[in-house]
């Protein structure tokens, strides 16, 4: 081969190979930003448990949007059929807007297991709804919902708001993010769950657990809505 021909090659493969590194490290950023933007997201600065805060949907004293949504099994729910731990009409229904993606949301997981299997025996079940579009959000599809349900053993309603109906009602805007409803169908709380969402053995104030002692003892919790840190619901722009 002469001198000029085997410098060309080289070069060819050489300009291959950074193309092919350049391809990767793209892909690579690109995959980083994402992950970034969504924790970004999240990282919302958690107001006084003293602040009001401004939804657009029901507020603390309104009466909770009625819903009719699919469970993972396949099975419809309603306030009207969702029963506690003892299959018992429901006392009050612990309705939290979460995801399986939501960076947040995943540390919630382990919480609202726990969550349930500490209120549904006193006849507040966990209601999970999720909220997020598939075709934003692939890895929140039903079946995504019903694989990740399989895998941490979810032990309360996984619902699929399909075509993103029951959301706005409510106002909600974040992954997690709690409504507890009274047996009257009144929302007496809404918000965080707790008051530390990065960590959880550093946790002072479970705002949840609270509200639902309060209304057993027959008062208004206090306090009775708290902001809720979390990643935001996702839609299709329009």
């Amino acid at each position: 081969m002469k001198k000029g021909s085997f410098l060309l090659v080289l070069f060819a493969l050489m300009l291959s190979g950074t193309m092919i590194s350049c391809s990767n490290s793209a892909d690579t950023a690109e995959a980083e930003q994402q992950e970034v933007a969504d924790d970004n997201e999240a990282q919302v600065v958690q107001t006084s448990v003293k602040e009001e805060v401004e939804v657009d949907g029901v507020q603390v004293g309104d009466l909770a949007p009625k819903f009719n949504l699919q469970n993972i099994d396949g099975e419809m729910y309603s306030f009207e059929n969702i029963t506690d731990a003892n299959g018992e009409p429901a006392k009050g229904y612990i309705v939290t807007f979460t995801c399986n993606t939501c960076p947040y949301a995943v540390m919630y997981e382990d919480r609202l297991i726990e969550l349930h299997n500490k209120m549904a025996p006193l006849g507040y079940p966990v209601v999970a709804i999720q909220p997020n579009d598939p075709e934003v959000k692939p890895g929140d599809s039903f079946e995504a919902m019903q694989t990740r349900s399989d895998e941490k053993g979810f032990p309360f309603l996984y619902l699929f708001d399909e075509g993103q109906v029951v959301y706005p009602q409510y106002g909600a805007s974040r992954t997690p993010e709690v409504y507890l409803v009274d047996g009257e169908g009144v929302v007496r709380y809404h918000g965080a769950i707790d008051d530390n969402a990065q960590e959880p053995e550093n946790v002072t104030v479970n705002y949840v657990e609270g509200a639902v002692e309060a209304i057993e003892n027959g008062q208004d919790p206090d306090p009775a809505d708290v902001k809720a840190i979390g990643c935001t619901i996702k839609t299709k722009r329009t």
